[in-house]
C-alpha cells in the first residue's frame, strides 16, 4: 500500500474546506447585490447548487471527470466509478486508495467543491426572476454535460490538456480553473441571460444593491476561500503553493485599484461595490495563472483585469442583455484576461519573458474551444427547460417579490413578514 503523506493530506483537506466556504460567501455577495425582495431566493440558488451538485458529484461526477476510461478526450465513463466504486477511490478491502501520498477520497472532496461553486456562479445572471425548481434541474444537467466534461478535457488528459491535440503548439496552462470554472460559467450566464430574458423594468427603473455590507462580507469570504482554490491547486504545501498564495493576494489587491481608478474616471466615485467587484475580478483573472506568473506579473494582470472588468460590466446596457449581477463582465471577461495573458506574462514561455507567440496562441485556442462547448451545451439545456418546465415566475411574483412568492419567506420583516399564507409553485 502506498504511504500516506499526512502533511499533504491535511493541506488538501483544509483547502477543500476553504473552497466549500466560497459558495456561502458567494451567497452573501450575490444576496447583497439584489433588491431586498429577492435576497433569500438569490442565496438559496447558491445553497441549492450545493445540494444538487454535492450529491451528483459522488454518484457520477468524479468518474465522469477523472475516470480512466476517456471517451474521445471529452469526458470519462460515468459508470466506471459510479458512487465512487470500481476500485479507483477505495480498494477491495474498503481502504482509501492513496496516490502520491494523497488519499483519492480527499481529492474527490476537493474537486467537488469546484463543481459546486462553478454552478453557483451562474445564478448571478438569473437574479429575481426564475423558478427555483427549474434552476435546480438546470444545475444537475449543466454540471453533468458542461462542467464534468470540461474538467476532464483540461485536468484529466483530455482535449484541452497537455496530452491533447493543441499541446503540439505549446502546453496549455490552466492552473486552477480559468477555462473550467470562469469561462465555462461566464458563457453559460450569457446564454441563460439571453434565453430567459430581462427582469421587469430592466434599463428603466433602478435595481440597486440592497445591502452593500453583505456584498463586502461575501467578497471577503470569497477571497479567503480562494486561497484553497488556487494555493490548494498546487497539490502540495510547498513553494508552488506559496507562489500561488502570494499571486492570488497581489492580483486581487491590484484589481481593486484598477477597478476603482476606472470607476472614478468614468463615474466620479470610487465605490464599495466597485472594490468588492474588483477583488473578485482579480481573483478570477489570477486563477488560471497563479502558478505561472511572478508576483510582479500578477500586479500587471490584476490591474488590467480590474480595469477591463469595470468597463465590461456596462456592456449589458449597451447590448440589452440582463446579466443581473455581472457574471459575464467579471467571470467571462476576467477568465479570458487571465487565460490569454498567461501567454504574455508566464515566466516560462511567456512573450514578455523571451518566449514566442506559441503559448499565447494555445491559450487563445483553449479559451475559444471552452467558450464554444459551454455555449452549445448551455443553449440546448436552457431551451429544453424553457419548453418543458419554464424558466420565469409569474410577473406578479417577480414584481411583488420572489422571496415571498417562491419560498414563503421574506428576508426582512418590513418586506412582508416571515411567512406567506398562500404559496406559488416554484
Amino acid at each position: 500500500m502506498a504511504e500516506l503523506d499526512s502533511g499533504l493530506t491535511a493541506w488538501m483537506l483544509v483547502s477543500a474546506s476553504f473552497v466549500l466556504l466560497m459558495t456561502p460567501g458567494l451567497a452573501f455577495f450575490y444576496g447583497g447585490m439584489v433588491r431586498g425582495k429577492a435576497v433569500l431566493n438569490m442565496m438559496m440558488m447558491s445553497f441549492g447548487a450545493m445540494g444538487v451538485v454535492g450529491v451528483i458529484y459522488v454518484l457520477w461526477g468524479w468518474s465522469m471527470s477523472y475516470g480512466s476510461e476517456s471517451v474521445g478526450g471529452f469526458f470519462a465513463n460515468p459508470f466506471e466509478q459510479f458512487g465512487l466504486g470500481g476500485g479507483g477511490v477505495f480498494d477491495e478491502n474498503g481502504e482509501a486508495v492513496i496516490d502520491g501520498g494523497l488519499p483519492i477520497i480527499v481529492d474527490v472532496g476537493f474537486q467537488a467543491t469546484f463543481a459546486i461553486i462553478t454552478v453557483a456562479l451562474i445564478s448571478g445572471a438569473l437574479a429575481e426572476r426564475v423558478k427555483f425548481g427549474t434552476w435546480l434541474v438546470f444545475a444537475g444537467l449543466w454540471v453533468t454535460f458542461a462542467f464534468f466534461p470540461m474538467a476532464h478535457m483540461v485536468w484529466s488528459g483530455g482535449l484541452l490538456s497537455g496530452d491533447g491535440p493543441f499541446a503540439g503548439i505549446a502546453e496549455p496552462v490552466d492552473f486552477a480553473g480559468g477555462t473550467v470554472v470562469h469561462i465555462n460559467a461566464g458563457v453559460a450566464a450569457l446564454v441563460l441571460a439571453l434565453v430567459v430574458g430581462k427582469r421587469k423594468g430592466f434599463g428603466r427603473e433602478p435595481m440597486r444593491p440592497h445591502n452593500l455590507p453583505f456584498v463586502m462580507l461575501g467578497a471577503g469570504l470569497l477571497w479567503f476561500g480562494w486561497f484553497g482554490f488556487n494555493a490548494g491547486s498546487a497539490y502540495g504545501a510547498d513553494g508552488v503553493a506559496g507562489l500561488a498564495w502570494v499571486n492570488t493576494t497581489t492580483a486581487a489587491c491590484a484589481a481593486i485599484l484598477g477597478w476603482l481608478v476606472t470607476e472614478k474616471i468614468r463615474d466620479g466615485h470610487a465605490t464599495s461595490l466597485g472594490a468588492a467587484s474588483g477583488i473578485v475580478a482579480g481573483l478570477v483573472a489570477i486563477t488560471p495563472a497563479a502558478g505561472s506568473l511572478s508576483p510582479v506579473g500578477s500586479i500587471v494582470l490584476g490591474l488590467v483585469a480590474g480595469a477591463l472588468c469595470a468597463l465590461a460590466v456596462g456592456l449589458k446596457y449597451k447590448f440589452g442583455y440582463d446579466d443581473s449581477l455581472d457574471v459575464v463582465g467579471v467571470h467571462l471577461v476576467g477568465g479570458l484576461v487571465g487565460t490569454i495573458l498567461i501567454g504574455f506574462l508566464a515566466t516560462d514561455g511567456g512573450l514578455f519573458y523571451g518566449g514566442g507567440f506559441e503559448l499565447t496562441l494555445v491559450q487563445i485556442i483553449i479559451a475559444a474551444v471552452a467558450m464554444a462547448l459551454s455555449a452549445v451545451v448551455t443553449l440546448v439545456i436552457a431551451l429544453g427547460l424553457k419548453a418543458t418546465l419554464g424558466w420565469r415566475v409569474s410577473e406578479e411574483s417577480e414584481v411583488s417579490g420572489i422571496d415571498l412568492a417562491v419560498h414563503g419567506e421574506a428576508g426582512y420583516e418590513t418586506l412582508g413578514g416571515a411567512r406567506k399564507t398562500t404559496e406559488v409553485k416554484a
